[in-house]
């Protein structure tokens, strides 16, 4: 029998993209609310106490940001302190393999890598066709379910079958309760974040969120932000995509509100670009050894970035990835210049 390669989707590699979630397109394709919001001032001084106690890496005004070599990268997630490695996982595309055996090895093989390098943290959705229950299967297969730091969505327009679809996508994972819910791309989000912020008080989930993504809907995002405690946002943020550092990021540090970066490489895009191009000296200077190191250094060198999520089907691709998690970051001045390479 020949020997069969998973590659990711159009074979090449391929990070996190989310269309806008409308039920009924084909799947894989794509706290309690406290009483009033504490003043500004006051979330951004204690998500800065949180991050320095966490061991936050930030950008320095001049030369890289220390750190053991070996060291991963951790930040704070600012509601509660808890440290979550720089580096996650995403599941859109790489992981819906529906029941292909060979497949969802070699996504149990990601997965194990992820768990040695020192990530935690897994995104899905119920719109990523099969991922839940890939991963759910990858989890129990390595007996790791207890180890990571599940995040997920809901993605229905109605309120009544939220409940319904956050039960079947905990089946599918088959952890005891979700660590973080989002409300995937804004769907109904008015309808579901009552939900998850009951679930919250409750103790059925520690954390709530939002996502976005490719830049939709960014001002109802930023105002949803603004009168609500989430716990955290996730949105696009890279190389080139950089609208968030205008408001989104800023609102997120200020607000106290974890960010997680979604398509980190613009889909793979990125990457095949700059495939073709030496790699810089000064990658060597934060410890980069490929364009991919370089893209994910980039996005979480800002302080407000908590995580982020590139997706892979490759175990060598992942472990290329996780390689960002250590060394030092960027400063301002050489993020610039990274800026510019990218062009």
């Amino acid at each position: 029998m020949p020997r069969i390669e998973i590659a990711d989707a159009h074979d090449r590699r391929t990070d996190v993209r989310e269309d806008d979630g409308v039920p009924g397109r084909p799947a894989g394709g794509a706290h309690a609310g406290r009483a009033s919001p504490s003043s500004p001032v006051g979330d951004r001084r204690r998500w800065l106490g949180a991050a320095v106690a966490a061991g936050v890496a930030f950008c320095l005004p001049a030369g890289a940001a220390p750190a053991p070599a070996n060291a991963p990268i951790l930040r704070a997630i600012p509601s509660t302190g808890e440290t979550l490695p720089a580096i996650g996982l995403g599941s859109w595309v790489t992981f819906n393999v529906g029941n292909d055996p060979v497949a969802r090895a070699g996504c149990t093989a990601v997965i194990r890598d992820f768990l040695a390098a020192g990530g935690t943290l897994i995104d899905s959705s119920p719109m990523y066709g099969s991922s839940q229950e890939v991963i759910g299967a990858a989890l129990a297969s390595l007996g790791a379910t207890a180890r990571v730091f599940a995040a997920d969505k809901v993605w229905t327009s109605s309120r009544a079958n939220g409940r319904a679809q956050i039960e079947e996508s905990r089946r599918r994972w088959g952890v005891s309760r979700f660590a973080l819910l989002q409300v995937h791309n804004l769907l109904g989000w008015e309808e579901h974040l009552p939900t998850l912020f009951a679930m919250k008080a409750a103790g059925l989930v520690r954390y709530v969120g939002i996502t976005t993504s490719e830049g939709r809907r960014h001002r109802e995002f930023v105002d949803i932000m603004s009168r609500h405690r989430l716990d955290f946002v996730q949105a696009s943020y890279n190389l080139v995509d950089r609208e968030v550092e205008e408001r989104i990021l800023p609102l997120a540090r200020d607000r106290g509100i974890a960010f997680i970066a979604n398509r980190p490489f613009q889909e793979g895009a990125l990457l095949k670009r700059l495939a073709g191009r030496p790699l810089p000296g000064w990658a060597a200077e934060i410890g980069c050894a490929s364009w991919a190191e370089v893209a994910l250094k980039f996005v979480v060198a800002h302080p407000a970035v908590t995580c982020a999520i590139p997706a892979t089907s490759r175990p060598d691709h992942l472990r290329e990835n996780m390689r960002a998690l250590a060394g030092p970051l960027p400063d301002p001045a050489l993020r610039r210049r990274m800026i510019a390479a990218a062009e």
